[in-house]
């Protein structure tokens, strides 16, 4: 079977990090708020789709250095540039930038993301895909696409913001490309929880540590069936979750955890 430790990985954009089965990404250019460039969105896009066959990760936190998450797309590394390229090397940004979240929403792992501070453009992409979202009070969240001339509809923000907010709420936040509060995160499901700068990464650690240490193949099709059931019908979504639940029940987890039930213990899952 084809396996790879993730722990043995080294990016050259971003820093990363794996101990008890649970990987850190922490965007590292602080005294720009942590941009994006072409070489990190594509190493980026890379080491999710590597995570499929990483033996040593079970879940995955993003975050940003220095109290910013991620500023979006550097000014001069990315957006000068775009604006001198022809059509056929913007579509091939612009599906690039799109892979980027097709491997997060894919890979088998929960994505934890961790924002702090500015969390913009290409930044609130990034914690939008992810699957849960903690936030600090200062965290300031802006898809503001429109603000630099260009349509809200970017990275699969009209499919995804919509089902974590709300249609109306998405529909203003992609036109006027204002910030969303941390309170108003909150308040509309966009933030699991609002802690602390100083708490938030521990925070996002000890859940992506309960995740690593529950049951990961049934994570992974949790994970699957949320991201896939979007576009089924509510007949086709239950013989789906029918196929998936009836899949794990073939698994060891599910015998471990009938048998630390029967004998009053905490199971141990191994993930298989």
């Amino acid at each position: 079977m084809y396996k790879l430790k993730a722990a043995e990985w080294r990016p050259q954009y971003f820093k990363w990090q794996v101990a008890d089965r649970v990987a850190t990404v922490t965007l590292n250019r602080p005294e720009r708020k942590n941009p994006l460039t072409f070489e990190s969105y594509a190493e980026l896009r890379d080491t999710f789709h590597k995570l499929q066959y990483a033996e040593d990760v079970r879940a995955v936190v993003f975050t940003g250095e220095g109290g910013n998450f991620c500023s979006g797309g550097d000014v001069h590394d990315i957006i000068g540039p775009l604006v001198k390229m022809d059509m056929t090397g913007l579509m091939s940004f612009t599906r690039m930038t799109g892979n980027l979240v097709k491997e997060m929403r894919t890979c088998p792992q929960p994505i934890i993301a961790a924002v702090d501070g500015v969390c913009a453009g290409a930044g609130a992409i990034i914690s939008m895909a992810s699957d849960l979202r903690y936030g600090t009070p200062e965290c300031k969240t802006a898809f503001l696409f429109v603000r630099v001339g260009l349509a809200g509809c970017d990275m699969g923000a009209c499919a995804i913001l919509p089902r974590i907010i709300g249609q109306g709420r998405a529909a203003e936040l992609l036109y006027t490309g204002r910030s969303m509060s941390a309170e108003e995160g909150l308040a509309w499901g966009y933030y699991n929880q609002i802690v602390p700068a100083g708490e938030l990464l521990k925070k996002a650690q000890d859940m992506a540590l309960s995740l690593a240490n529950g049951p990961a193949f049934a994570h992974s099709m949790t994970k699957k069936c949320l991201h896939q059931e979007w576009s089924l019908s509510i007949e086709q979504a239950l013989e789906t979750e029918a196929e998936a639940q009836a899949i794990c029940m073939q698994t060891r987890d599910f015998e471990r955890a009938y048998d630390a039930f029967v004998n009053k213990k905490k199971p141990q899952f191994e993930g298989n």
